[in-house]
């Protein structure tokens, strides 16, 4: 059975995939304004995630996979602190910043979770 940690590192790819090839899922939902510029930031953000994702799917047990799953945290921590204040919208921005701490709060949970378990 996998780790729960390599479970989120897969969907955390499998969507920011989905943000590089079409930024549009995320700066139409949130109001961004739909510019070269927003959709740059968008793909460079879910590039870095694709990055961090496939590290929690295929870092082994222990330490590397604590980091993959820190820098998951601390990347979506920063997020929403920062990317709310592109968003115009006062209800989509708070939302765009739920979204990425829960995010965070999901890939700390997993590694947790895989820590008492010791998987």
């Amino acid at each position: 059975m996998p780790s729960l940690t390599s479970v989120v590192g897969a969907a955390t790819a499998a969507f920011s995939a989905a943000l590089v090839v079409a930024p549009r899922v995320l700066v139409g939902p949130t109001g961004m304004p739909d510019t070269a510029q927003t959709r740059a930031l968008v793909r460079a953000l879910g590039a870095r995630d694709v990055a961090i994702g496939l590290a929690m799917l295929t870092a082994p047990d222990g330490r590397v996979r604590d980091l993959a799953a820190a820098a998951r945290v601390l990347s979506d921590c920063a997020d929403a602190a920062v990317l709310p204040s592109a968003v115009p919208d006062r209800g989509r921005a708070a939302a765009l910043g739920a979204s990425a701490a829960a995010w965070g709060a999901l890939a700390l949970a997993a590694a947790l979770w895989d820590r008492r378990a010791d998987r």
